[in-house]
């Protein structure tokens, strides 16, 4: 009985403390997948790809084969067979290998055409199309064309020949793509006019896709200056150049470049740019047109949380090497700075990010370039020493497959089945709830794809959707929205006929003391006739400081309900905001001005006082709730391209704000127009300065209360 009730005992031990040793497998993993939400923060998901083997030179053959390890690799694509090149730049060959990553053969050396002995010199890109690998002979300024079953040589196209290129060009491809009429496509790494396009027999067609270049503003101005010389001699100011290229099954060229200034990349980025002017990966067509859809949250531009310090290799922007066209239209991007992967589908959506340093299976040391395999993803590590790290597609990988799929076949049911399994297994994806709408939508249930489209803040999509439920209400209830507004319409013409009434009848009766209702009517008076208002307001006593008291109220309450009222393509994310704030975001600037204009108008005759300053700032008030609370009924009714127009009308209300305000001011004062301007300025300082000096006495007054307190804590520590 002893020994049974030491055993049970044992084994009820392993039975509390197993489960306590149990690590997930994403918390053994040397990286970490994520996204980025719409504010930027990084968004941990499951593993799309998990590392399953890293494969050195020994591991694949090429050592055993040919006397020679991997040396600086430039580059490694697959075929549709799976087998695998390797640009051994280092070595000046070409390494091949089958589909389970074994040695098959290398090309170094061939007879050419002219029927002598050649080589390669330093190969930096491969491509396979066809039946044919071409290979970038980059230090010979050629490609060298081989057959891909035997290394069997075919034929060298060389360097182009046309009256386009410098005369001080120096021809260096690194990379190419064929499309699937024979165009070729190829990256010099010294020609900045663009991607050099080629006909299938190589001669020269013209250049593509040509980088924006990068000046600023002082260097423009300079340049003009300049003499034909020395505008020759600056050659920073020439298009940057690109570092590689791919092409996808309709013929889109994805390129990358790392020499677009950090601070274009930067600002492009933190504007999240719909443009690829300033974006280090591009999309174009035949033409060179650049079509790359950027409808996620950020750019396609690989990392978004970098530092202004780009002295450190993982601050800065990313330094976007390599891309990779994947399964589903889904395409990879390398960030040789920070060594990682991110993935997007053909919309722009970050779909995961991964990949870290480390000395962990599935870490990257030098990462180099990128290539898909079926459902794997290899990568190709430039470090000690090289390697080919290969990543299995997990089950979420997998779904998120499946998901893209079936909105690529129009298969709306599925794909929201997909979807939905998806968020099971990461809520926190956006990705998902985006694609979850667009099926919806596409299958016309567009008042359920709009709840889906508002928890991704995709405002883009919800746009379309809403505009379909709108057109679909209007078409019930037009009659009676026509009406509305026919009647709004003439409520305001009556409005503004019953205030000049009332205004012309109390400027003709004369009666001295005016009534509360009266001085606030005044103020419709004054928006289209500021000259003459604004000296009735102080010479005949029309307004008063109650009136003005409550136009103040009034843009309070405008902005308060602006915070919160705000429709959703202006509000995505349902910030709000408290009548506290409001209150200070108006009274401090209003006072400011009244205070500031008072004390300079003082000093240069003013013969305004400083109730008049109040009371005409106050009256000047008006046309924000006139104008900012209509628009913001109105901005719930609005979608994305309509938003714009909202925005103009609180612009126009600041702007008939901006001149009441100021021919108030030179009525009230009896200045000049020019001596009003100026005075109008020197306001502008004087509140800079007032503020300068109430931040200064806030601080020095913190610091005396310090002061004190730490004298008394060490009085009373002493006692």
């Amino acid at each position: 009985m002893k020994k049974f009730g030491s055993f049970t005992l044992i084994v009820l031990s392993l039975v509390l403390v197993v489960p306590l040793l149990a690590v997930p497998a994403s918390a053994s993993s040397a990286y970490q997948t994520y996204t980025y939400s719409i504010g930027g923060e990084a968004l941990y998901s499951p593993d799309a790809y998990s590392a399953r083997t890293s494969l050195t030179s020994d591991n694949m053959g090429i050592t055993a084969a040919t006397g020679l390890a991997l040396n600086s690799p430039g580059d490694l694509i697959t075929d549709s067979e799976g087998n695998c090149y390797i640009a051994d730049t280092g070595n000046n060959r070409i390494i091949i290998l089958n589909r389970y990553f074994e040695f098959r053969f290398a090309i170094s050396e061939f007879i050419n055409d002219r029927g002598t002995a050649d080589v390669l010199a330093s190969p930096e890109g491969v491509f396979v199309y066809h039946d044919q690998l071409w290979v970038c002979d980059t230090n010979k300024n050629r490609l060298v064309v081989f057959d891909r079953n035997d290394g069997t040589f075919l034929k060298i196209v060389d360097q182009p020949e046309s009256q386009l290129f410098d005369d001080d060009a120096v021809y260096k491809p690194i990379a190419m793509a064929i499309d699937q009429y024979g165009r070729i496509y190829v990256v010099s790494s010294t020609t900045y006019q663009g991607i050099i396009v080629m006909d299938a027999d190589g001669e020269f067609v013209g250049f593509i896709g040509a980088q924006a270049v990068t000046i600023s503003a002082w260097d423009i101005l300079w340049r003009r200056f300049q003499t034909d010389k020395q505008k020759k001699l600056t050659a920073s100011y020439i298009s940057t150049e690109y570092n590689n290229i791919t092409i996808n099954e309709e013929g889109f060229v994805y390129v990358t470049t790392s020499s677009i200034a950090e601070s274009s990349v930067r600002s492009a980025i933190r504007g999240k740019s719909k443009s690829g002017k300033y974006l280090p990966v591009k999309l174009l067509n035949p033409a060179g047109e650049e079509i790359m859809r950027r409808n996620g949250f950020w750019p396609p531009a690989g990392e978004i949380d970098f530092s202004t310090d780009s002295t450190d290799e993982y601050y800065g922007v990313s330094r976007v090497t390599d891309v990779a066209v994947g399964p589903e239209k889904t395409w990879s991007i390398i960030d040789s700075n920070r060594n990682k992967i991110y993935t997007y589908d053909f919309n722009g959506n970050l779909l995961f990010a991964f990949g870290d340093k480390g000395s962990m299976l599935g870490s990257i040391s030098n990462i180099e370039a990128v290539c898909y395999q079926g459902n794997t993803m290899l990568v190709l590590n430039k470090g000690t020493p090289c390697s080919i790290i290969i990543y299995d597609r997990t089950g979420y990988g997998d779904m998120l497959v499946a998901a893209i799929a079936a909105e690529n076949s129009l298969d709306y049911n599925y794909a929201i089945e997909c979807w939905q399994a998806v968020l099971q297994r990461n809520s926190n994806f956006d990705a998902a709830y985006v694609g979850i709408g667009n099926a919806l939508y596409r299958s016309g249930d567009y008042k359920e794809s709009l709840k889906y489209f508002e928890t991704a803040y995709d405002t883009a999509n919800w746009s379309e959707s809403y505009k379909e439920v709108r057109k679909e209400w209007m078409s019930k209830w037009f009659l009676l929205v026509f009406v509305l507004i026919i009647a709004i319409i003439v409520g305001v013409v009556k409005w503004f006929s019953f205030a000049g009434k009332v205004n012309k009848r109390v400027a003709t009766n004369g009666q001295a003391r005016k009534t509360f209702g009266q001085e606030l009517i005044y103020a419709f008076y004054i928006l289209f006739h500021p000259f003459d208002g604004f000296y009735d307001l102080k010479h005949e006593r029309r307004g008063s400081v109650r009136a003005g008291l409550v136009f103040l109220a009034l843009t309070v309450l405008t902005f308060f309900y602006q915070g919160i009222g705000q429709g959703y393509v202006l509000n995505p994310t349902h910030k709000t905001t408290t009548i506290m704030t409001q209150l200070i975001s108006v009274l401090v600037p209003v006072f400011l001005f009244v205070l500031a204009n008072w004390c300079l108008t003082t000093l240069f005759d003013g013969e305004g006082s400083f109730k008049d300053i109040f009371v005409t700032a106050c009256y000047s008030l008006l046309p924000l709730p006139m104008i900012i609370i209509p628009a913001t009924i109105a901005s719930n009714w609005v979608t994305t391209s309509e938003s714009s127009l909202i925005g103009f009308f609180g612009t126009l209300a600041l702007i008939w704000v901006g001149i009441l305000l100021f021919f108030g001011t030179m009525v009230t004062h009896d200045y000049s127009l020019f001596k009003n301007f100026i005075t109008i300025l020197g306001t502008i300082v004087a509140m800079a300065f007032i503020i300068f000096i109430v931040l200064l006495f806030s601080m020095l007054l913190s610091k005396l209360v310090s002061l004190v307190t730490n004298i008394i804590t060490e009085l009373q520590y002493r006692a």
